[in-house]
């Protein structure tokens, strides 16, 4: 399978806040021009609900609404590229569901879809999220880093988190205190204690509760987790009180690096 010969579908969670939405149309603008495809952005949930007018007239939609549109379009191959870090249950269920219904629909429609953007053995993320982590760092100042990601049910997803904070804290060295992997939130029993510690936890450690800091947003768009006075950076205040010291990285979307990535997702699913 060429990319040329292909639609491309670029899909993220989805997001009720607009910046997400601008944020992944931005990618898709860019990707398309890096892989001389045309990119059309995507969300699996949410993003349709935000009024048109907040979205320069121009509906967000949902990857269940684009496949039924290129199936009625007569579209015989789809890529699926999505803007997720690791395998969560969306990607690993919602999505082939949707795909599997799709293709019930539509006979003549094949859809692939490209891995995560973290696989075993790969180190891409974890050098995008070095180089965040860098642009905060001043001559002398060791500060600590919390590389926090949302929490979820799937225990592969923190194991991605804990293998990007690994690389991170090799390639970092000396240049910071500390870097430790934690979520932003995670579900009740026992059964989910994977997701430990959390942000709030750790910032409670007495090491934790002063001196510089730099959050490592392992978040792939500006929404209300990872947003301006989002989640993460309300539990910092929280927590922290004073912000002076504490510094956020720019989320995973916001650097270049993100969308050479995105086309060698592409090229993994090339036939």
């Amino acid at each position: 399978m060429r990319v040329s010969a292909v639609r491309v579908l670029l899909l993220d969670n989805g997001s009720l806040e607009p910046a997400s939405t601008r944020q992944l149309r931005e990618l898709a603008t860019a990707l398309a021009a890096h892989i001389g495809q045309r990119v059309e952005p995507v969300s699996l949930a949410h993003s349709a609900r935000i009024p048109t007018a907040e979205l320069d007239g121009r509906p967000a939609e949902l990857l269940e609404a684009a496949l039924d549109r290129c199936g009625r379009e007569g579209v015989t191959e789809l890529m699926v590229v999505p803007l997720f870090v690791g395998p969560s249950h969306a990607l690993t269920r919602q999505v082939p569901a949707l795909i599997a219904e799709c293709e019930r629909t539509f006979p003549q429609l094949r859809v692939s879809v490209a891995g995560p953007l973290h696989e075993p053995g790969e180190a891409a993320i974890g050098e995008i999220v070095t180089k965040l982590v860098r642009e905060k760092l001043a001559d002398g100042v060791r500060p600590r880093v919390a590389v926090v990601d949302h929490g979820s049910p799937a225990r592969a997803v923190s194991e991605v988190r804990n293998a990007v904070t690994a690389q991170v804290r090799a390639l970092l060295g000396d240049s910071v205190a500390e870097v430790t992997a934690c979520s932003m939130e995670r579900r009740p029993g026992p059964e989910f204690d994977f997701n430990e510690p959390l942000l709030e936890t750790l910032l409670t450690r007495p090491e934790w509760q002063s001196g510089p800091l730099v959050v490592a947003r392992l978040f792939i768009a500006p929404g209300r987790h990872a947003g301006p006075d989002g989640d993460v950076e309300q539990i910092c205040r929280r927590v922290r009180g004073g912000m002076a010291d504490v510094m956020f990285t720019r989320v995973l979307g916001q650097h270049l690096g993100l969308i050479e990535l995105l086309a060698e997702r592409c090229r993994s699913v090339q036939g």
